[in-house]
């Protein structure tokens, strides 16, 4: 029963997370796209593409924090605070985006649309640039000591597989954007969204091969799980297949399936990140005796026991706002009144 509670903690974190990274993923890819275009209507068609969702999609975010602090406390004591600079810079990068969003049309003036209008996109790429930062890390390994603890700095994180990780979420967050904006918008913007998937598509494709073989080169612990459960091939062969249908739906004008088969990439990938981690929850690198797994790092059995039927009650919820926000503002957008 305890190795059960163990997996299917490790895999509640694991939705949690990929929901906000399938969600909130479009938010920032949009923000990184908001440049891209000159005109102040477009830009405002933008935020308000996103504007009724992004503060609901960041939820995910706060409920897999939560998830991990009670199931993983361990995790959450070493991450939190090994990372404690970076996880400010990507909370201060947030937070100025979200103040970006709503303070950009609280007045005119072109040179303070402009103001919030680089807040907005440079925020965006920082985030998305910092939580490919903390992947890539969890990925490769952290030095810790035998007491778990963080042995490094900030400049320890910064190392080139992370910050390759890092330029691959932001392509990816990008290309999930640009999918986005085809969806939500209609005439000149979406056109020229279109243009965007093919661009932000090669971006991709070119950093996801890079960084898939630097991790066989360089991480081949990653692989170590699918090699000894080659079913699990499957993994990263679908996602292979749903990266290779977008372009085939946006050809074809089918612009929602488009993005469902860039939401399973994003999901797919996370997957194949849990996959290639598994069981552990924080790699210790160069001592691997050290890491933080599923079991050594949990919560007691009673906990785990008490959480899950917390989350059983919780989550329902959280995905129910979050079906029912999408479905409100479901269509294209229009400018009104009481638009950003």
């Amino acid at each position: 029963m305890h190795l059960d509670l163990h997996i299917i903690w490790f895999i509640l974190v694991g939705m949690l997370m990929t929901g906000y990274a399938l969600l909130d993923g479009f938010d920032l890819g949009v923000g990184a796209l908001h440049l891209w275009t000159r005109t102040d209507q477009n830009r405002r068609i933008m935020l308000n593409a996103i504007g009724p969702v992004w503060d609901g999609n960041e939820v995910w975010l706060v409920t897999g924090g939560g998830a991990l602090f009670a199931a993983f406390p361990e995790v959450y004591a070493t991450v939190f605070s090994g990372f404690y600079e970076a996880f400010m810079l990507l909370l201060f990068a947030l937070i100025f985006r979200a103040v970006a969003i709503e303070f950009r049309s609280k007045r005119p003036g072109e040179k303070w649309h402009l103001l919030w209008d680089v807040s907005f996109s440079v925020s965006s790429i920082l985030s998305s640039f910092l939580i490919g930062v903390a992947l890539g890390n969890l990925a490769w390994g952290i030095p810790l000591s035998d007491h778990k603890e963080f042995m490094g700095n900030f400049f320890t994180l910064l190392h080139p597989y992370s910050i390759l990780v890092g330029i691959l979420t932001v392509a990816l967050f990008m290309m999930h954007g640009a999918i986005y904006i085809v969806l939500k918008t209609e005439g000149a913007l979406h056109e020229q969204a279109r243009g965007w998937v093919k661009n932000t598509m090669i971006f991709f494709i070119v950093m996801f091969a890079m960084t898939t073989l630097a991790t066989l080169l360089y991480a081949p612990q990653m692989s170590d799980v699918i090699r000894t459960h080659p079913v699990l091939f499957l993994v990263p062969l679908l996602n292979i297949l749903f990266i290779a249908n977008i372009p085939r739906e946006i050809s074809k004008g089918r612009d929602f399936r488009a993005f469902l088969s860039s939401c399973f990439t994003v999901l797919t990938l996370m997957a194949l990140f849990a996959i290639d981690v598994f069981p552990n929850l924080v790699y210790s690198n160069p001592h691997p005796e050290n890491s933080l797994t599923l079991y050594n790092a949990a919560s007691s059995p009673e906990t785990l026991h008490m959480m899950l039927i917390i989350a059983a009650l919780g989550i329902p919820l959280v995905l129910a706002y979050t079906v029912s926000i999408y479905w409100i503002f479901r269509g294209k957008v229009k400018l009104e009144e009481t638009s950003y």
